[in-house]
């Protein structure tokens, strides 16, 4: 039996790791969580869906905003700010298959 105060809360510690070790993985990690697309194949879908990655730096603030007003919206920020931006690009026409309905 441990008599030292040290020793006494190593062994509570140990027997913590003990039954960490036990419990397994949530089920939100490891094998039960979806699987991710590689960015390979990530990469040929945009393509197929004509996107092409386009970087800009924007204000905090404002990518806040956009942010909020894509979830509002039910789009994601790319998809609420193409359609902000198309009215606003003189000569721009969309392909058929990503004009709004």
């Amino acid at each position: 039996m441990p008599s030292k105060k040290f020793e006494l809360e190593k062994s509570k510690a140990m027997k913590t790791l003990g039954k960490l070790a036990q419990s397994g993985t949530p089920a939100r990690f490891g094998t039960a969580a979806a699987p991710a697309v590689d960015r390979r194949e990530q990469r040929r879908l945009d393509q197929a869906a004509g996107l092409v990655p386009f970087a800009a730096k924007l204000p905090a603030g404002l990518v806040v905003a956009l942010n909020d007003a894509a979830q509002a919206a039910g789009l994601t920020p790319g998809e609420w700010l193409a359609r902000q931006l198309r009215p606003l690009l003189p000569g721009y026409h969309a392909p058929q298959h990503l004009q709004e309905g």
